[in-house]
């Protein structure tokens, strides 16, 4: 089983790096080494369900030792600054405004967006659950801009109240949304992902950010935080969702 497996992993490889050279984490590789095995993906979204994994993680991790390198595969995510800013002498940093700002609850996930470019490319800095509390200096650039966070996270029974939980992890001026952009559970099984089992509550399902192919997911991102407004209530509605382009499979 080596020798196919080592290969199927470099096809998955090319695959979440396609189309143009895109970094992504290991876990997202893992999901792209399933979809490649199981492409249950292009099956109409209609009826709705998602998959369990259709190769022990641990083969997975075998096969990489085995294969060494592998382009575009990102390492582990570096620890948190300190103090934001910290690196920069620029004494105006903070005397802009900030119009967004994208909190992941997954430092890999964070890292993999803004190793793609996202921050620059949408004007969206981008920021991991444990990179929380916010400078002081970020949260008055927001406040200056009645500026969005925006929140992406895992469809885990603990994810799915992290939004919730956001203001008592940093604090959030008056004014601003706090913007929930999933990954919701009414949003996986359309798409067919990959499910695992909640850590928390073991007989839970749950299903990763990571999940989700890598171009699809940073493009998604991208539209979201640019073109996203303020929702009706708490969590954006899957209709809404849909219109917008959460998520959605490419065309080729």
């Amino acid at each position: 089983m080596a020798g196919p497996l080592d290969r199927l992993v470099r096809i998955a490889a090319r695959r979440a790096a396609a189309p143009n050279g895109l970094l992504f984490t290991e876990r997202q590789l893992y999901y792209e080494l399933c979809r490649t095995i199981l492409p249950v993906h292009r099956l109409p979204r209609r009826p709705a369900f998602t998959v369990p994994p259709v190769v022990p993680y641990r083969a997975f991790r075998a096969a990489l030792d085995r294969i060494g390198e592998i382009p575009g595969l990102l390492g582990p995510p570096p620890a948190a600054p300190a103090t934001v800013g910290a690196h920069t002498p620029e004494p105006d940093l903070f005397d802009y405004g900030l119009p967004r700002l994208l909190v992941c609850r997954s430092t890999a996930v964070a890292a993999m967006l803004r190793a793609n470019g996202m921050p620059m490319e949408s004007a969206c800095p981008v920021v991991s659950a444990a990179e929380l509390p916010l400078d002081p200096g970020v949260t008055a650039m927001l406040a200056r801009a009645h500026g969005t966070v925006y929140v992406l996270h895992d469809a885990t029974p603990a994810d799915l109240t992290f939004p919730e939980r956001l203001p008592a992890l940093t604090d959030i001026p008056d004014g601003i949304d706090i913007v929930p952009i999933g990954l919701r559970p009414a949003q996986t099984a359309p798409l067919h992902l990959t499910q695992t089992r909640s850590t928390t509550l073991g007989r839970d399902r749950a299903v990763e950010v990571e999940s989700v192919n890598p171009a699809v997911l940073l493009r998604s991102v991208h539209r979201l935080v640019r073109d996203v407004h303020r929702p009706g209530n708490a969590l954006i509605e899957i209709r809404r969702a849909r219109r917008t382009g959460f998520l959605t499979w490419p065309a080729s």
